[in-house]
């Protein structure tokens, strides 16, 4: 009888706990962030997350690169200021100062997440790097914690594997330079609850940036569209049809893009277009928007990379 009595007390404990769980969850908001990776892209997420009163906190493997971070959230924010406070100096003074005040660093993630609402990886697009951290912080971050990547490319679902939590987990693909740019895409796995998407678009839309729903497909909307139109520029080059230039021109004239695809693939990368493509080739490999392009292929080779290598498919100056 006792036995009996045990084993039904434990599960409506169990019961309860669980309704208890998921009203945490449901009702989450997300106050306290953490942002796994202090490049560019972590850095810029951290300077709008502060900037909107959210309690930031910052992480990488060494100090000096948090150092370097934090300086050019200084700096992006001093530009910030310019505009919006160009008659009041002080005011803007003040405003650098409480957005700074908001964002910590720390080389420790498993210390970071033990507070956090959110956890944001902004780390290498390496799925098995990111599966070992999400492996890693699922075991030390609450039980209502959501987990985001800010992948372009990589399956959110793979992430999610390796956690004990799929159903908090979504994407939050933030593009660059991120204080500027308005759209953030809040992607769903087929195990992504209701509430997580709920939260994550709630906290998107308290940055002050406009979200899109997308499910958790080869670069989702922007690059599953971008990324396919920059290769097809190339082969048409590639075949003889049309200079560089005058594709370039035809479609910032034609079609009103600020950029043309050549200029365009050399601003974000001529290495992340071969490794996104590469990625979803090994996926859909007889998906002829897939195709590999042998002139990437060699400039990759070759070093030349774009803008941040001063040559790509044009020659740049510092």
């Amino acid at each position: 009888m006792f036995r009996l009595f045990s084993s039904n007390m434990a599960f409506f404990t169990h019961q309860i706990q669980r309704s208890f769980s998921s009203s945490v969850v449901r009702n989450v908001v997300i106050k306290n962030v953490t942002i796994i990776g202090g490049g560019q892209m972590g850095a810029g997420i951290a300077q709008v997350a502060a900037s909107t009163g959210h309690s930031v906190t910052l992480v990488d493997m060494t100090d000096d690169i948090l150092k370097k971070a934090m300086k050019g959230i200084q700096g992006s924010l001093r530009r910030v200021v310019k505009k919006k406070f160009s008659d009041d100096p002080e005011s803007g003074d003040d405003f650098i100062q409480k957005v700074m005040q908001n964002v910590s660093t720390t080389t420790n993630p498993a210390a970071a997440v033990t507070t956090s609402d959110l956890v944001v990886e902004a780390i290498v697009e390496n799925m098995k790097i990111k599966q070992d951290l999400f492996g890693f912080l699922d075991k030390m971050a609450p039980e209502h914690t959501i987990f985001a990547s800010n992948t372009s490319s990589l399956p959110i679902s793979d992430m999610a594997s390796a956690t004990s939590r799929p159903d908090r987990c979504g994407g939050l693909h933030f593009f660059n330079p991120v204080p500027m740019m308005k759209l953030v895409e809040v992607v769903a796995t087929s195990s992504t609850s209701p509430e997580t998407s709920e939260s994550l678009l709630n906290f998107t839309k308290a940055l002050g940036k406009t979200p899109v729903c997308c499910k958790d497909t080869p670069g989702f909307i922007v690059n599953r569209l971008l990324v396919p139109y920059m290769m097809e520029a190339l082969r048409l080059h590639e075949r003889g049809h049309g200079s560089k230039e005058d594709i370039d021109i035809a479609m910032k004239l034609g079609a009103g893009y600020p950029m043309g695809p050549f200029e365009l693939s050399d601003y974000v990368g001529l290495d992340t277009i071969k490794f996104i493509t590469d990625g979803w080739r090994e996926k859909e490999p007889d998906n002829p928007l897939f195709a590999p392009s042998d002139l990437l292929n060699k400039l990759v080779a070759e070093g030349k990379l774009g803008k941040k290598s001063l040559e790509g498919f044009y020659k740049y100056s510092k």
